[in-house]
């Protein structure tokens, strides 16, 4: 069972989810937009699936979530099939989550929402739309799911992807309501291109101490200059489905190392030295390499490309990143590569990738070898201090086995 004492950890997991419940959108947009506020639709095998934007393609929940009192085999993973009555409700439901929790033996997990769901709303030119959307996540993330327990449930607060002034207001109403971190899935200047303009962003992050969270990349980066406009729904659209290919949701793992190394070599954590980047779901093990290689371009090129950074590329992940893994033993066995300060454990639950009700097992498994103490900072105490939370459990992590 997991820790019940909300003051003390043993395990957090840096990386899980949650989907919107059924009366979500209707509940938290505004009556105005109800003529195409997303909506649940079957999908070809009697499943539950969200059509987000009218006449786009439906988004089925089944790799999305949990289900059974042992969870998913690999072999039973499916895109159709689940409904909101079959699923663990843990994926939407904050009291639920606790319990599916103290299964796992988990004391907490910091939330990233639906990035599909997100991702939606941000390639709506019509910012009002696309800010009600990231809007409504937020307040029920804040007043349903994460307030049946806030020392458990850390729920990261979505920044939308329009302007910068509409970015740093929803920044500042971050921090006024005790968010831990920040997410973002667009740049926050609006821009489909990392430059000066997202500037005052990490300005005000770095001054708030908040955190700033990318999930598997900046895929949606730009959309809002270039989505398609918000549709009202008619009874002749076409339903059709949104199935990913092995191919592209495999592409997440390392996609992000352009942005990464853009970020770096622009020199922004020079300008702002105390900001925090954090990285979910991006892989792990690539990144030593990633940086062996920047501190080679950089030595190489510094002169006549003018570069004005103060120290090497990899000095700055080490200051300025962490970086979230899963089940990762080659990322554990060269783990002072990274820095073991810079590894958060997570078990990306109750997406496909968890291993629930395992992840003691995991953990004991994928760390072989490594001392206990270097276990308790990547499965506990970097995401307690990161996130400002309670005091770690002082005895032998070889207990979550």
């Amino acid at each position: 069972m997991a820790n019940n004492d909300p003051r003390t950890y043993r395990i957090i997991s840096s990386d899980g989810h949650t989907i919107e419940p059924p009366h979500m959108w209707e509940r938290y947009l505004p009556k105005k937009f109800h003529a195409q506020m997303p909506r649940l639709v079957k999908d070809p095998e009697g499943g539950d699936a969200w059509e987000v934007v009218p006449g786009q393609a439906a988004m089925p929940i089944g790799l999305v979530t949990n289900e059974g009192e042992w969870g998913k085999r690999y072999e039973d993973n499916s895109w159709f099939g689940s409904t909101y009555e079959s699923i663990r409700q843990g994926a939407f439901d904050g009291r639920a989550r606790l319990d599916e929790q103290d299964i796992d033996g988990v004391d907490a997990e910091v939330l990233y929402p639906s990035q599909r769901t997100m991702g939606a709303f941000m390639a709506q030119p019509d910012a009002e739309y696309h800010l009600a959307g990231v809007d409504a996540y937020n307040q029920w993330m804040y007043e349903e799911f994460s307030a049946a327990d806030r020392t458990r449930l850390i729920g990261l607060y979505q920044i939308p992807g329009v302007d910068m002034e509409t970015s740093l207001a929803r920044l500042k109403e971050a921090r006024s309501i005790g968010a831990r971190g920040v997410i973002l899935s667009a740049l926050p200047s609006g821009n489909k291109d990392l430059s000066r303009d997202d500037d005052p962003f990490w300005q005000a992050a770095e001054d708030a101490g908040l955190p700033v969270h990318i999930h598997s990349g900046l895929k949606h980066a730009g959309m809002a200059q270039v989505g398609e406009l918000r549709q009202v729904r008619t009874a002749t659209h076409e339903l059709k489905f949104a199935t990913p290919t092995l191919q592209l949701m495999g592409g997440a793992v390392a996609e992000f190392s352009g942005m990464f190394a853009k970020m770096i070599y622009s020199g922004m954590f020079d300008r702002f030295p105390g900001l925090t980047m954090v990285m979910a779901e991006c892989g792990a093990g690539w990144v030593p390499n990633c940086l062996e290689h920047m501190d080679d371009h950089w030595w190489r090129n510094r002169i006549w490309s003018e570069s004005n950074l103060a120290r090497l590329p990899s000095e700055y992940f080490r200051e300025n990143w962490k970086v979230t893994f899963i089940r990762e033993p080659f990322a554990m066995q060269n783990r002072h590569w990274f820095g073991v300060d810079n590894l958060l454990w997570a078990n990306d639950y109750p997406h496909h990738r968890h291993d629930w009700p395992y992840s003691r097992r995991i953990i004991a498994e994928s760390m072989v070898g490594v001392p206990p103490e270097e276990v308790r900072k990547m499965v506990c105490t970097n995401a307690l201090e990161l996130y400002g939370l309670g005091a770690p459990v002082t005895t032998r992590l070889s207990s979550v086995g």
